[in-house]
C-alpha cells in the first residue's frame, strides 16, 4: 500500500486524475443522469403526475408534423444565425478597438463586460420596458424627433418581436465575444505586424493575412460557445416574450419547457429537447476542427 501511494505521489498524471475524480464523478452524475432521463422520457408518453409507457418514435413523428414545433425550429435557426453573425462582427470590431492604445483602457474593458455580467432575467426585464408598447423610450425618442407618428409595437408584431429578441441577445452576447477575441489578439506577437509593415502590407492586408489566420482557432472556439448559448437560449425569450406573439419567438428550448411543464406532456417536451442535440453536436464538431487547426499551427499533428 505504501509503495502504491509513493508511486501515485511521483506520477503527476495519476495524481492529477485522482484529485479530479470527485469533481468528475459529480459532473458525470449531474450531467449524465438528466440527459439519460430526458432521452428515456422522449420515447414515452409520460405526463406530469402520471407514469408513461413506451411509445417509441411517436413523439418525434408528432413533432415533425407539428406546425408549432416546425415554427420553433425556424425561429431557433433564424435567431441563432442572425444573432451569432452580428455578435461576431461587433465583437471582433470591439476587440480590435480595445486592442489599441486607448486612454482609460482598463476602465473601458470593464464597462464593456457589464452587459454579460448582468443577470439574464434583469436584462430581459429592462428590454421589456424599452420595448413596451406605451412607454417605450425608443418610440418616445423617435416620436419627438419626428421620425415616426405612432409608437412601434415591438413585441406585438411577429417579425418586430423576432428582431427585438435578437437585438437583446446581441447586446448581452457581444461583450463575451469581444473579451475572448481580445485575449486572442494579445497572444499575437507584434513581430508579425512589424515584418508585414516592412513588406509594405496595408492595415487591411495585415488583418487579412496576419490577424485573421492566427485568430481563427480562437474564433472557432468562441463562436462555438456563442452558437451553443444562443441556440439553447431560454431565460431571455421566456422573460421577454414567453414565445409570443402567435409563437413567433418560441425557440425549441422555450417550447420544450412549455409542452413539458405548463402543458404537462413530459414525453413530448423531452423529445423536443433531445431533438436539439444534433445541432449542438454539429457546433461541437466545428470547435473540434478549429482546435485541430490550432494544433497544426503550433507544430502538432493535424
Amino acid at each position: 500500500m505504501t509503495a502504491l501511494l509513493d508511486r501515485l505521489q511521483n506520477n503527476r498524471n495519476a495524481l492529477g486524475l485522482l484529485f479530479m475524480l470527485p469533481a468528475g464523478a459529480l459532473l458525470l452524475f449531474f450531467l449524465t443522469y438528466p440527459l439519460g432521463l430526458g432521452v428515456w422520457l422522449g420515447f414515452t408518453d409520460t405526463k406530469v403526475g402520471r407514469g408513461g409507457s413506451w411509445v417509441g418514435l411517436e413523439n418525434y413523428v408528432f413533432l415533425i408534423g407539428d406546425s408549432v414545433a416546425q415554427l420553433s425550429l425556424f425561429n431557433t435557426l433564424f435567431y441563432t444565425v442572425v444573432a451569432s453573425v452580428i455578435k461576431f462582427a461587433l465583437g471582433l470590431w470591439l476587440a480590435l478597438l480595445l486592442n489599441k492604445h486607448l486612454p482609460f483602457k482598463a476602465f473601458i474593458r470593464a464597462v464593456v463586460l457589464l452587459p454579460f455580467i448582468v443577470p439574464t432575467a434583469l436584462s430581459a426585464l429592462a428590454f421589456w420596458w424599452i420595448y413596451d408598447a406605451q412607454f417605450s423610450v425608443i418610440s418616445w425618442t423617435l416620436t419627438k424627433l419626428g421620425l415616426i407618428d405612432r409608437y412601434i409595437d415591438f413585441l406585438g408584431d411577429p417579425w418586430n418581436a423576432r428582431f427585438s429578441a435578437i437585438a437583446a441577445n446581441i447586446w448581452r452576447g457581444v461583450p463575451f465575444i469581444a473579451i475572448c477575441l481580445l485575449a486572442g489578439l494579445q497572444t499575437i506577437s507584434p513581430s508579425f505586424y512589424e515584418a508585414a509593415s516592412l513588406d509594405g502590407a496595408t492595415p487591411w492586408q495585415q488583418f487579412r493575412y496576419v490577424t485573421l489566420p492566427l485568430l481563427t482557432p480562437i474564433i472557432a472556439v468562441v463562436m462555438t460557445f456563442s452558437v451553443l448559448f444562443t441556440f439553447t437560449d431560454f431565460q431571455l425569450i421566456y422573460v421577454l416574450t414567453r414565445g409570443g406573439p402567435l409563437n413567433a419567438t418560441h425557440l425549441m428550448a422555450t417550447l420544450s419547457f412549455q409542452r413539458a411543464i405548463p402543458g404537462g406532456a413530459l414525453g413530448e417536451g423531452a423529445a423536443l429537447a433531445v431533438a436539439m442535440v444534433p445541432f449542438l453536436l454539429a457546433a461541437i464538431l466545428f470547435s473540434y476542427f478549429g482546435l485541430q487547426r490550432r494544433a497544426w499551427q503550433q507544430g502538432g499533428k493535424d
